[in-house]
């Protein structure tokens, strides 16, 4: 995703929504053997494809405000995704909590950062990633 997607935007995230630290929209990144086979799959639950392209690997469906990643050969294993800076509803955040600072709270709770983010030098899009205490990867992937 880049600026030159045209995106709704709004002001902030909703406020009223539970949660202390705001952390994006939310997808599954899922690792597929056959992108065709699983978008097939997906469409049937009613998904639709959004994003992506197929020549590269990859393709971003919605269900409603439910967001998988499709992801042939990137990488193993799945992927609880989030945005900062993006609603569940594709909405850009004028004011939203960068990754930076997102990394300086976790390490703050002394939460392990397998990936981090050059804070100090950088500014704008940027990762991180985590693993839960199960082994689930966690990607913080801000777009802009």
């Amino acid at each position: 995703m880049s600026d030159d997607f045209d995106l709704p935007t709004i002001p902030s995230a909703d406020a009223s929504l539970p949660g202390e630290l705001e952390l994006g929209a939310f997808s599954m990144s899922l690792s597929v053997a056959d992108l065709d086979r699983s978008r097939a799959f997906y469409e049937q639950l009613g998904f639709v494809v959004t994003g992506g392209d197929a020549d590269h690997d990859y393709l971003i469906l919605k269900n409603g405000e439910t967001t998988i990643g499709l992801f042939h050969g990137m990488f193993a294993g799945n992927i609880l995704t989030f945005n900062p800076g993006l609603t569940n509803r594709m909405e850009r955040l004028e004011s939203f909590t960068d990754v930076r600072e997102i990394q300086q709270q976790l390490d703050d709770s002394n939460t392990p950062i397998a990936q981090r983010v050059d804070a100090d030098s950088t500014d704008g899009p940027a990762s991180m990633t985590l693993v839960d205490p199960d082994g689930n990867s966690i990607l913080i992937d801000q777009f802009f």
